[in-house]
């Protein structure tokens, strides 16, 4: 007799270690992307993905790993709860780590404009430079304030006043790169949600099963 229960259990439980693997992926490909040649087309996210708590997602990353590793024993044993509750605790560990690093991408897409300020301010003449061609705008605020660098883009101050400053298309792109990431850790979050409700519906079942056989046992149908 197929249960369907388990069946769905096993699928979440699929879909929450794709999710550590999309969290480790994402982490190791921004870490790659931070650490090789910055140009013009790559200059805005190696900026913003520099801010971004990698680490701690791939720290999430192999905790889900971990989980699923733990929940082994309560697949292949089809009458255990004790490593299912254990399986269902894990998950909601890792389930608030992943909503603490979504929440934490978030709350910096409040307050983007000054956070880019403080980050254009550190960069180098050339790093500007080539936000400056990307976004083509002169500065940040505008062509004086921080001064522009001298670039095809912003050649003298007479172009360069014309144009506007950096700050605004510089803000736009930083919002939504930061929603396309904070947004999938959400995601991430809905899965481990979705799991947590297969392991209670699997544990429910498995004590309700329980129950019969003991009922069974003691009509003399079974031995428990």
């Amino acid at each position: 007799m197929v249960n369907y229960v388990f069946l769905t259990y096993l699928a979440a439980d699929g879909l929450f270690v794709l999710g550590g693997a999309l969290l480790l992926a994402v982490a190791l490909i921004s870490k790659a992307h931070i650490s090789g040649t910055v140009t013009i087309d790559n200059v805005a996210q190696v900026l913003l993905l520099s801010h971004c708590p990698l680490n701690p997602a791939i720290a999430n990353a192999v905790m889900v790993f971990v989980t699923t590793a733990l929940s082994l024993p309560a697949i292949i044993l089809p009458n255990d709860r004790l490593w299912l509750k254990l399986h269902g605790y894990l998950v909601v560990v890792c389930g608030l780590f992943t909503l603490g690093l979504g929440l934490s991408i978030w709350f910096e897409t409040l307050k983007t404009r000054s956070k880019l300020g403080v980050m254009w301010g550190q960069q180098t003449p050339e790093i500007q430079s080539m936000l400056q061609m990307k976004f083509n705008c002169c500065g940040y605020l505008n062509s004086t304030s921080p001064p522009f660098q001298v670039d095809p883009t912003c050649p003298t101050s007479l172009v360069a006043a014309q144009k506007e400053g950096c700050v605004g298309p510089f803000s736009n792109h930083a919002n939504s790169y930061l929603d396309v990431i904070f947004t999938a850790d959400f995601g991430v979050v809905a899965i481990d949600t979705i799991l947590l409700l297969c392991v209670a519906m699997v544990l429910k079942d498995r004590k309700e099963r329980a129950r019969y056989r003991l009922i069974d046992a003691k009509n003399g149908y079974a031995v428990i």
